[in-house]
C-alpha cells in the first residue's frame, strides 16, 4: 500500500509539473501574439495630407480604417507641392499624400498594395496611383478592374503593381 501511495504522489507531481510547463509556454505564446499584434498596429498608422474640400480623401480614409489602419487626416491645400517635395513625380501625383512606416503613398492605393509594400519593404521612397481613377477605393464602393500603381525613388519610376 505504501508503494502505491508513493507512486501516486510521484505521478501527481509529474502531472502538475507537466501542466505548469505547458502553461508557461502557453503564456509565452500569448505574450508573443500580443507583441506581434502591437507591432502590426504600429506599422499601420498612416498620416494623410489632403485638400480640405476633397470628399474622396475622407472616403479613402474611412476605407483604410475599415481595413485596420489608424488614419490621421491633415488638411493641406498644398498637398500637391508636398507630394512633389517628397519625391512623387509631378505627373504621378494622386489626390492626397500619405505616409506610413517610412514610405509615401500618393493617391487612392488599395489596401492590399500598401500591405504588400510594408511586407516587402523595397528600397523605394513610395508608391503612387496617379489621379483619381473612378474604380479606385474612395471613388468607388469597391475596387473594380485594374489599377496601375507606380514605385518611385532614387532608381526612378517603375510599375509596382498592375492589378
Amino acid at each position: 500500500m505504501k508503494k502505491m501511495l508513493v507512486l501516486l504522489c510521484i505521478a501527481t507531481v509529474v502531472a502538475i509539473g507537466g501542466l505548469a510547463f505547458r502553461a508557461q509556454f502557453s503564456a509565452q505564446d500569448a505574450t508573443r501574439s500580443i507583441a506581434a499584434g502591437a507591432a502590426a498596429t504600429q506599422t499601420r498608422h498612416m498620416t494623410i495630407w489632403r485638400d480640405p474640400g476633397c470628399g474622396c480623401c475622407d472616403a479613402y480614409a474611412e476605407y483604410l480604417e475599415a481595413n485596420g489602419f489608424l488614419v490621421t487626416r491633415v488638411d493641406d491645400p498644398d498637398f500637391d507641392k508636398r507630394s512633389v517635395a517628397a519625391g512623387v513625380p509631378e505627373r504621378g501625383v494622386g489626390c492626397h499624400l500619405g505616409k506610413i512606416d517610412g514610405y509615401y503613398v500618393s493617391g487612392l492605393v488599395p489596401v492590399e498594395i500598401i500591405t504588400r509594400l510594408l511586407a516587402e519593404r523595397p528600397r523605394i521612397t513610395g508608391i503612387t496611383l496617379p489621379g483619381m481613377p473612378a474604380n479606385a477605393p474612395g471613388m468607388a464602393a469597391s475596387k473594380t478592374g485594374t489599377l496601375k500603381t507606380f514605385a518611385f525613388g532614387e532608381g526612378g519610376v517603375t510599375v509596382y503593381s498592375n492589378e
